[in-house]
């Protein structure tokens, strides 16, 4: 029996209208009372991480920010932190201004903006970014804007400058110019060295888990760390040709047609 599954969130976990069915709720709450680790992987903050954990009644621990972040939310304890560097989280603030553009920093208490004109709920950086960063750990930074053009440029001319840190997921207009443009384009900016793959690591390293008795779900690029780590890699029918073709061991139906609930409830009956 597998001892644990990660499971990415968007175009995976939710369908296309961001909802976590029911079937897919039962399937995880049934997965989490045999004992098995259900934890939700995201490149998305702690807080919104949080509350699709509770929702989906996964476990209590969740990976973030691209893997950046491993958090125990009953005990309200960060276990992992991949920290970028106060030098280079002020270089990309600098780049935010440069262009105007909203720049996103996460941290281990939540998510700071430089300006709010998307998301009301965002909190604002208060201070001089100096000061700020002495404060908080920043797992991961992103760039966000309703101009395409704009997120192309800091992707193309200003990221490559940077030795240390990189684009960790974007959004699908950027890798593939057939998809049609969103409302807004963002990419997430963090160390080198974090992916879904290393928080994989790092937790099963400190759950004592052997990783080839684990499973991920995923769709998108920023899920093949995880495939390339887990025991058993479950690619959705919703992925594209490539990440099909080249990473999944097993290919689940896609999130509008509970691809995840499905195969968890075959592995469950099975008792793999």
């Amino acid at each position: 029996m597998y001892k644990a599954v990660f499971i990415d969130m968007d175009g995976t976990l939710k369908n296309d209208k961001g909802q976590i069915t029911d079937r897919t709720k039962e399937a995880i709450k049934n997965a989490t009372s045999k004992g098995i680790y259900v934890v939700i992987c995201s490149g998305r903050p702690i807080h919104s991480t949080i509350e699709v954990s509770k929702e989906s009644n996964a476990s209590n621990y969740i990976i973030c920010s691209n893997g950046a972040h491993i958090y125990d939310y009953k005990q309200e304890k960060t276990l992992y932190c991949n920290k970028m560097t106060d030098e280079n989280c002020l270089r990309l603030y600098e780049i935010a201004n440069k262009y105007d553009t909203k720049f996103v920093l996460n941290t281990e208490n939540g998510r700071y903006v430089n300006k709010n004109e998307i998301d009301e709920d965002d909190d604002l950086i208060d201070k001089p970014i100096a000061e700020f960063l002495e404060e908080h750990d920043v797992s991961q930074c992103i760039f966000i804007s309703p101009k395409l053009e704009t997120i192309k440029e800091i992707k193309e001319i200003e990221i490559p400058k940077f030795k240390d840190v990189e684009i960790k997921n974007q959004s699908k207009c950027l890798t593939n110019p057939e998809e049609k443009p969103w409302s807004i384009t963002y990419c997430d900016i963090a160390n080198l060295d974090s992916s879904k793959g290393n928080g994989i690591k790092k937790f099963c390293e400190i759950m004592n888990i052997d990783l080839k008795d684990t499973i991920a779900f995923g769709d998108d690029y920023n899920d093949v760390p995880m495939f390339e780590t887990v025991g058993h890699a479950v690619v959705m029918g919703n992925a594209n040709d490539y990440i099909k073709k080249n990473y999944a061991d097993e290919i689940a139906e896609d999130n509008n047609l509970d691809g995840v609930a499905k195969v968890l409830e075959r592995i469950l009956e099975e008792g793999v």
